[in-house]
């Protein structure tokens, strides 16, 4: 994984940027830097992706990115420039993360998917206590995820305001209500002793939390269910609008929100099981919480490049599993559309 982020870029090169630009990959414009056919090349590719230096990417140096593709695409780079290739894949790994790859246009800074490490640290701030800090949280959490997840969809179909609202309401209203629900039935239950209560408690947030996320993504996207989105050959040209591949794209994003919070539920309480039997945090309880909220977003800040890079961006799909008037357009096998994210 590279150390460098475009925050950290500098016009002029240091030894070890000298070093990376000699075994830096040829640049292809359009292409990711890393192969997206395997999964730890998509890590590689989505953890630069989520940086969450590039919320801070200012006007003028994104301008100044996209200027030096426009030179690269044009042939217009200057002669003996010997570190273009680092300058280029990192102009290009900042697009990625900031311009929405069917629109052209910038993701607004708090909904671009670097975005969501920020969400986990007010979540940590946040007090979590009653009933009416629960909904808070909730009603917070699900309203980003639903800005989030259209923010970054498949947008090669105009969305109506009415649809986005309608989904909006649709999602934050059924996650805040099946996360919430379900934690406030077990509290109120007195069906069960207090070891198998506690138990259940324990269990049943990541149930609660992915059917919430599966709901939220499947309303705030339901519109390319019946409009379809766009599947294109092997030299991009558009080859039709298709329901099946729209179909496959809210699947495989629902299924990166299910494991997105996985980690999140397994991981803390191991590592804080054995953390807490340590002699500095046996003479030093008040030091439980901050590391566990330190934890907590250690192992989130893991779990969201893990979870989005089980799928590739750019998915492919046979044409002949696609409907049969788009099957017989095209003589390509194998067609792409983009996931979302």
């Amino acid at each position: 994984i590279p150390s460098h982020g475009p925050f950290y870029y500098l016009k002029s090169l240091t030894a070890a940027e000298m070093a990376e630009s000699a075994s830096c990959p040829v640049f292809q414009l359009g292409k990711p830097r890393y192969e997206q056919s395997t999964f730890l090349g998509r890590l590689r590719h989505f953890i630069d992706i989520i940086d969450p230096s590039t919320l801070f990417v200012t006007e003028s140096r994104l301008k100044e990115c996209i200027k030096l593709l426009d030179d690269f695409k044009q042939g217009n780079l200057p002669p003996g420039i010997t570190d273009h290739q680092v300058k280029s894949w990192m102009s290009q790994q900042i697009t990625y993360a900031i311009i929405h790859p069917d629109t052209g246009e910038k993701i607004f800074m708090p909904f671009r998917m670097s975005g969501k490490s920020i969400e986990r640290v007010v979540g940590l701030l946040l007090p979590n206590q009653t009933l009416a800090s629960t909904v808070f949280w909730q009603w917070l959490n699900q309203s980003h995820n639903a800005c989030v997840n259209y923010a970054n969809r498949n947008a090669t179909k105009p969305t109506p305001t009415s649809k986005f609202i309608q989904g909006y309401v649709g999602a934050v209203t059924s996650a805040v209500s099946i996360a919430v629900g379900l934690n406030v039935l077990i509290e109120k239950s007195s069906k069960f002793n207090p070891a198998t209560r506690l138990f259940i408690q324990r269990f049943i947030p990541f149930p609660a939390v992915a059917s919430a996320n599966i709901c939220n993504v499947a309303l705030m996207r339901h519109s390319e269910l019946s409009e379809g989105i766009d599947v294109l050959d092997s030299n991009g040209n558009v080859v039709g609008s298709s329901r099946i591949a729209a179909k496959h794209a809210l699947i495989e994003t629902a299924l990166t929100r299910v494991a997105l919070p996985l980690p999140i539920f397994v991981l803390p309480p191991i590592i804080m099981a054995f953390l807490e039997k340590l002699p500095l945090m046996q003479a030093h309880r008040r030091m439980m919480l901050p590391v566990h909220s330190l934890v907590c977003l250690a192992v989130f800040g893991l779990s969201l490049p893990l979870a989005i890079s089980l799928f590739p961006q750019m998915s492919e799909i046979e044409a002949s599993h696609l409907e049969p008037e788009i099957a017989m357009a095209t003589d390509c096998k194998v067609l792409t559309y983009n996931k979302g994210l």
